[in-house]
């Protein structure tokens, strides 16, 4: 269905990566919630009223609720396709976070507006008048609620939406939700035991659960994630596979919103081939990101001394040094300035975020081996904060 209705209402339904064909999906996704809740909404609660079942009546209010979630989720995706300007140079897609995150506050306040609602209906239970009828209706509902969790789901992994996999979390609540007044409905007809409210407290409490959980997960991407490894490994493959590319680091990845990545590397090439022929390597890669990624890339041009043998032999032997102290760390940019009286090795350390040994012990590490090698050895060594891989 879903693929069906990307066909008929997106152009270039298959193009995902494009700002506008998510955009367009999003918006899809947002109108098919408006008007299938809402339907779903004014059934529940009319039935409700009738058979004076306040658990059926809350449950199309829930319903009504997820419909105002999907006009917010169709805003979202319509302001965060607004294109750049003055005051925000790289486009406004974060607001689609931020739709996701107000989904997830509603889901948590959802939650604990059914958890005060259960509890009353244990300490003052309810009369119902249950018949076979709204049962009926309440199976069709769980079975749209299933599939609406599963269009948000399907929809929110092919175009990367954190506001849509909100709202599918959100559907597949719903459909507990709706179980359980199910179940309550059919003990209280066959046996005529209410458990409405035990149920009801069970059910909110995994809402409450999931909403506290998902509140996280759309918190993050608004502070600033790490990318995926999958993502870092296709953009190091891609860049590494260029002829005249001998290396690359400082790998940055910006995400400015779901199709919103800026890039920044440094790429090693050869010192001695000529300078106009390895920017024009550059430009090439620069330019095939932007085509082929929908990935703004800026690249930093690092040459490497390839023929000089005493580099080369002590680049092997600071290599072994940084091995034995630890084989997971890397360094890169290793240059050497002779003097008059002592010769410089400097080169940048990759150090991960949380490490046991200080900059400060690693520095003395490091010299006191070098300096094995050629007492007029000094070191200058940056350290690098692992933050990508």
């Amino acid at each position: 269905m879903s693929q069906f209705l990307a066909k008929i209402f997106i152009k270039e339904y298959q193009n995902v990566h494009k700002a506008k064909v998510r955009a367009a999906y999003g918006k899809m996704a947002g109108i098919v919630g408006i008007i299938s809740n809402f339907i779903l909404s004014a059934f529940k609660m009319i039935l409700g009223i009738v058979l004076g079942s306040i658990s059926i009546l809350a449950d199309g209010i829930n319903n009504l609720a997820d419909a105002g979630s999907s006009l917010v989720t169709l805003i979202g995706f319509k302001l965060s396709s607004i294109p750049a300007d003055k005051d925000h140079p790289f486009g406004h897609q974060r607001i689609e976070y931020i739709t996701g995150l107000i989904i997830s506050f509603t889901i948590l306040g959802i939650g604990f507006i059914l958890l005060y609602n259960s509890i009353l209906k244990i300490i003052n239970p309810v009369p119902v008048n249950i018949t076979w009828i709204s049962i009926g209706i309440l199976v069709v509902a769980i079975f749209v609620k299933a599939w609406q969790g599963w269009f948000y789901r399907s929809n929110g992994k092919l175009i990367k939406s954190k506001a849509l996999e909100a709202t599918s979390l959100d559907s597949f609540n719903d459909v507990l939700v709706t179980t359980g007044v199910l179940i309550s409905a059919l003990i209280l007809k066959i046996w005529k035991l209410n458990i409405d409210g035990y149920v009801g407290v069970l059910i909110s409490i995994f809402i409450i659960y999931s909403g506290i959980k998902l509140i996280k997960d759309t918190i993050s991407p608004l502070i600033g994630e790490a990318p995926s490894k999958e993502f870092v490994k296709k953009v190091s493959d891609k860049i590494l596979s260029y002829p005249g590319v001998l290396g690359m680091h400082d790998l940055i990845i910006h995400n400015y919103g779901p199709a919103k990545t800026f890039i920044t590397v440094h790429v090693e090439v050869d010192s001695m081939v000529d300078i106009s022929v390895s920017h024009d390597i550059i430009d090439n890669i620069e330019q095939d990101f932007l085509r082929d990624m929908d990935v703004n890339l800026v690249i930093h041009m690092d040459p490497l001394d390839t023929q000089n043998p005493y580099v080369a032999q002590l680049k092997e032997q600071v290599t072994r040094i940084i091995e034995k102290l630890d084989p997971q760390l890397q360094f890169h940019d290793f240059r050497i300035v002779n003097g008059p009286t002592h010769t410089n090795v400097i080169f940048d350390l990759v150090v991960p975020l949380k490490y046991s040994l200080t900059t400060t012990e690693i520095k003395e590490y490091l010299l006191s081996e070098i300096k094995k090698i050629d007492p007029k050895l000094n070191l200058v060594v940056t350290f690098d904060r692992e933050a990508i891989s």
